[in-house]
């Protein structure tokens, strides 16, 4: 279902899926920053997730619902995720928050400021720009103490596996699991993406379901 969230300097889009038999708990999900909340990879999560009994929520952050390919400062981008985090608890107090690459950035941080949550999920998480290994992204992950799942590609040049390893094992609620020979977006030599994603779901979906309690 369409809806529009609004916050302190705006509105954006969102789209809720809802369990047909209803929901104890829910995901709010983020997206990249060179994609919208209308990405393929995140519909394909939200419906899944939805038909397994867990309600997902998708939205936009403002630079997309404007139009522009420049995200927005941190600062808005959390201002955002927060606002639409906050409606979506008032119908689902078993909430997660996560996203794909930048989105489950951002949720982190919020995390880490203080907003509560069940969990949160990670669909390649962005631990470093591709090349630049020395400009960790993971300080404030170290002040969380809600569990975190990292669902990540062995090939993905946004979080090497060395330092993804070294970060994962210093969290003390953090989980890996790990897809074999896929990139930051998830793509598998040789492997059908739907084989993909169900890997994938079954992860988040195992990992919502032990902490929603």
């Amino acid at each position: 279902m369409r809806t529009s969230f609004k916050w302190d300097s705006g509105e954006v889009s969102g789209v809720w899926h809802r369990p047909a038999g209803g929901a104890n708990s829910g995901l709010v999900l983020g997206h990249g920053a060179g994609s919208n909340m209308n990405a393929r990879f995140l519909l394909d999560i939200a419906d899944a997730l939805a038909s397994r009994g867990i309600a997902v929520v998708r939205f936009n952050f403002p630079y997309t619902e404007a139009g522009r390919r420049t995200p927005d400062p941190q600062p808005r981008l959390e201002a955002c995720f927060r606002a639409v985090a906050s409606v979506v608890s008032e119908e689902i107090p078993k909430l997660f928050l996560g996203g794909k690459s930048m989105g489950g950035r951002i949720a982190s941080h919020i995390v880490a400021d203080g907003f509560p949550t069940r969990g949160l999920v990670f669909f390649g998480y962005p631990l470093h720009p591709p090349a630049k290994p020395e400009r960790l992204r993971d300080v404030h992950l170290k002040v969380i103490s809600a569990p975190m799942l990292f669902l990540q590609g062995t090939r993905d040049s946004f979080a090497t596996q060395e330092l993804l390893h070294r970060t994962v094992i210093s969290l003390r609620t953090a989980k890996l699991v790990e897809i074999e020979g896929g990139d930051h977006s998830f793509k598998v030599p040789g492997r059908a993406p739907a084989d993909v994603m169900t890997e994938l779901i079954d992860a988040a979906a195992q990992f919502i379901a032990e902490h929603e309690h």
